[in-house]
């Protein structure tokens, strides 16, 4: 008793691994999603790259770099996010593989909170290629932080040449820091914590199909993609569905509400920032709670 604090009794991870999460804030499972779901959403992403099928209620994002460019498709689009709608992507927020060791760190009761496809194309300026040193907790207005977690998956081999995560071991039971753009900053909400770059980072070497979860406390980034391929991976963050939702005006996350509903209200769908987090979340495991409305979205 007492043993485990952020992790959960009766799930699959052996003692061995959730200790490991205890301590480190991170696990890798190899060979977690199989390549035959990978190519699936890889041949998707495709699709909505080259405007071969409606992204609807996604977020298509371009490489600020590379536009104006001549380049199009894959070599320009690097991020895709929110798309717990589609059908085809969402077999990843709740495949099996993945939604088991979710739950064996935050609980049975399971929204699928925020997803993304991140693809890091060739010849990108570094500076609009890599992630500056963040916690994803800075973008959730729920809490609480032990009942948050994200699944990576590698969509092929990642390492340091193109960009791959590296985190800061521990850092999980440290606090949430203020975030700002780094100076040069290339891609809007790519928010960082500064005074953090003298410590020693783990990079997360990949294989296609290896998953990595992570608390939202945990210090991470990635860097730039430095080949001429790709570097692709596909995530989504979960809550219990029972977390409860905070009010974070006056809070070091003021900033990124205020950001988040400018650029909503720009695309003429003005909403607050803890409803458009209800909006897009979707139920994956268990029984609803305070995410509402969970199957409906804008």
């Amino acid at each position: 008793m007492g043993r485990f604090k952020y992790t959960q009794d009766g799930g699959i991870l052996t003692n061995e691994q959730r200790q490991f999460y205890e301590d480190n804030g991170y696990i890798v499972i190899r060979n977690n999603v199989s390549h035959a779901l990978l190519d699936e959403i890889e041949d998707r992403f495709i699709k909505i790259c080259n405007k071969e099928t409606d992204p609807g209620f996604m977020t298509v994002m371009k490489d600020p770099s590379l536009k104006g460019k001549g380049v199009k498709g894959q070599f320009l689009i690097n991020k895709i996010q929110d798309f717990l709608f589609d059908e085809v992507l969402f077999k990843y927020c709740c495949n099996k593989s993945v939604v088991d060791v979710i739950e064996s760190i935050i609980g049975p009761n399971i929204t699928g909170a925020h997803s993304m496809l991140i693809n890091k194309p060739p010849d990108a300026d570094p500076s609009a290629s890599l992630h500056p040193l963040h916690q994803d907790l800075h973008y959730f207005p729920f809490r609480p932080a032990d009942r948050i977690a994200a699944s990576w998956t590698a969509m092929e081999r990642v390492d340091e040449n193109n960009g791959c995560l590296y985190v800061i071991p521990g850092s999980h039971k440290w606090e949430l820091y203020p975030h700002t753009y780094p100076e040069g900053y290339k891609n809007r909400l790519y928010h960082g914590v500064q005074g953090f770059d003298h410590l020693p980072k783990l990079h997360v070497v990949m294989e296609k199909g290896d998953t990595v979860f992570f608390h939202p406390i945990l210090l991470h980034g990635s860097g730039p993609n430095r080949t001429k391929g790709f570097r692709k991976a596909v995530s989504c963050h979960y809550a219990d569905s029972n977390c409860y939702f905070i009010d974070v005006r006056g809070t070091l996350q003021e900033n990124i509400a205020i950001e988040i509903e400018s650029v909503a209200a720009k695309k003429g769908a003005p909403i607050k920032f803890v409803e458009l987090w209800k909006a897009k979340s979707r139920l994956v495991r268990g029984t609803p709670g305070n995410f509402q409305n969970l199957d409906s979205h804008l």
